[in-house]
Parts: C-alpha cells; sequence; structure tokens
C-alpha cells in the first residue's frame, strides 16, 4: 500500500480521460469509503503517536515520518463517529490537501480502484448541509462515500477567510461588472471562494461539477446573456463528480463561443501534477488551494487584464 503513487506521466493520462483511482478503505462500521489516490503520499500501519496538547479532539496526535512531523486525524471522528480504537491494527493514509501534508487514521484499507468522472455522483438530496459527504458512487451494489475532506480540515484549521486590506489596494469600480463562474463540488469550497470574491467585489455563479458550470456556460452562449460577456474567469475545481475540472477545461476549449474564457483551476493536488495537467489542458493557470490572499491576487490580476483588453 505504500507505493500507491504512480509517475506524474502516468496520472496525467489518467485525469485527461476524467477518470481518478479511489483507494477503498473502511472507519468504524462496514460502510466503504473513497479517497483519491492522487492526493495520497503513503500508506502505513498506524505509527506510534505523541499526543498534543489543547489540539482539536479530532486529532489523535502526530507522527514523524521521514523527519517531518504530520498531525493524525481520526476520519470517523471527524465526520460524528466513534473513534477509531485499534490503533494497533488501524492504518494511516498520509495525504496532502491544501498545501499541508496530513495524517488520516482509518479502521482499514482495501484496494484501489479505477473508476470515471461520470460515474462519481453528488450525495442525495436528502444529506444535508451537514453531511460531510461530497460524492458517492456504486461498485458491485455497494454504495462507496466520498468524504469532504476540505470541510473537516477547516473545521480543525478554523483557518481564516478575510483577504488581507493591502491586497485590495487600488480595486476598480468597473470590478463590480463583471462576473466569474464557480465550479466547486465541495460546499465549504464554495462558500471560501464566494467570500473571497465578496471581498474583492466581483459577483460569482457557483455550480457544484464540470458539467453544471458546462452547462451553465453554453445557456449563457445561447441566451446571449451578459453574463458570459463579461466573464472574466471560469474558477474551477479539478475533483469533481460528474465532470472534473480537466475535462470542463477540455470542453470548453472545445466550444468555439467558449473557447476563449480564462481558465483558472483552484485544487488541492500538487503543483508538480497541475503544472503538467495545466499545459495538457489548456488551461490559463492553477494556484493550490485555499489561500485567500492568493486566490484574490490571482483574480484581481486576471481582472486587470480583462478590463483592459475588453476595454470595460
Amino acid at each position: 500500500m505504500a507505493s500507491v503513487m504512480d509517475s506524474v506521466d502516468q496520472r496525467t493520462q489518467l485525469a485527461g480521460h476524467n477518470r481518478l483511482e479511489l483507494l477503498l478503505f473502511r472507519l468504524m462500521g462496514k460502510q466503504r469509503f473513497g479517497i483519491n489516490v492522487f492526493k495520497i503520499q503513503e500508506v502505513v500501519q498506524c505509527p506510534v503517536l505523541t499526543q498534543i496538547p489543547h489540539s482539536h479532539v479530532v486529532v489523535r496526535g502526530v507522527a514523524t515520518m521521514r523527519g517531518k512531523t504530520i498531525p493524525v486525524i481520526d476520519l470517523s471522528m471527524a465526520i460524528g463517529g466513534r473513534p477509531v480504537e485499534d490503533l494497533q491494527n488501524s492504518f494511516m493514509i498520509v495525504a496532502e490537501y491544501n498545501r499541508t501534508t496530513q495524517g488520516f487514521l482509518v479502521g482499514g484499507v482495501e484496494r484501489i480502484v479505477n473508476l470515471n468522472w461520470e460515474d462519481i455522483m453528488p450525495p442525495p438530496k436528502g444529506s444535508g448541509k451537514n453531511s460531510y459527504l461530497t460524492a458517492v458512487t456504486q461498485l458491485n451494489d455497494e454504495l462507496v462515500e466520498i468524504i469532504d475532506v476540505e470541510k473537516v480540515l477547516a473545521e480543525v484549521s478554523n483557518a481564516s477567510t478575510d483577504v488581507s486590506e493591502d491586497v485590495l489596494v487600488g480595486v476598480e469600480d468597473k470590478i463590480k461588472l463583471l462576473h466569474v463562474l464557480v465550479a466547486d463540488d465541495s460546499s465549504v469550497a464554495r462558500g471560501q471562494v464566494a467570500r473571497t470574491l465578496q471581498q474583492v467585489g466581483i459577483e460569482c455563479t457557483l455550480t457544484n461539477n464540470g458539467r453544471e458550470a458546462l452547462t451553465q456556460l453554453k445557456k449563457w452562449a445561447d441566451d446571449e446573456d451578459p453574463r458570459l460577456k463579461y466573464l472574466a474567469m471560469v474558477l474551477s475545481d479539478v475533483e469533481m463528480p460528474e465532470m472534473d475540472g480537466y475535462t470542463l477545461t477540455t470542453e470548453i476549449r472545445k466550444d468555439p463561443s467558449l473557447a476563449d474564457l480564462y481558465v483558472l483551476l483552484h485544487t488541492s493536488l500538487s503543483g508538480t501534477f497541475n503544472h503538467a495537467m495545466v499545459e495538457k489542458v489548456g488551461a490559463n493557470k492553477f494556484i493550490p488551494k485555499f489561500k485567500p490572499d492568493d486566490l484574490a491576487r490571482a483574480v484581481l490580476e486576471r481582472v486587470k487584464t480583462f478590463i483592459d483588453e475588453e476595454d470595460v
């Protein structure tokens, strides 16, 4: 299990075709869960954990891995379940999200499966706002749940979503005319992005995945909606059910009415991987999640160029 990561070339081939690999695991019951292999650095037997005073209740301790100290989050506790009990026989999934490395404590790991993003569906509508699901899929007549890890991490870290005042200096009034289309399957991530754009002073339309975003763009094009004329950028996550951000970018570039749109990929996947994919699918830029100042700077940089080019 420690060698779940493939080479960058192999991974870009997989993602470029709207596909993904999920590592299946269990927490404290029979329910299967999945996590994108692209996020994982390694999977190991749970090491000795050192307790940290005053840490978040779901942080079971820290582990030392190759000279680095990483927090270990009990994923079962984080989504409202009971703690993982048998640490000696449990596993730790070491993953990189939002520029940080952390361990997720799980009851057991199983195997890796190769799927199409079209087979990954949004969670049931009745799951509610407090649900920790970001997507589900069927595998051998069994429902596999994909946890909204960004929501878990946001609750553990309680990071600020405020944009620094110096970043907002010199924002032009013309920005109020512009629009941004956002695609992200995580309700927490959508909220973070919307708040950042609100502070910048630009309106946005929120969609839940790449397919919804593409449908919205084509509708605007068919209706000659002014939001498309003044669309400064498409701001898209990468991992999304039904259609991922790479495929969304590819579809945008294939459509003559949308081909010139500016696409910014905003993702928690690793930098090296995304530099390769930006070039491959034709996105304009990517920035890793989630630093409000970095996102605001990227948006403002594009907005100023858009205003100059379009003479808004």
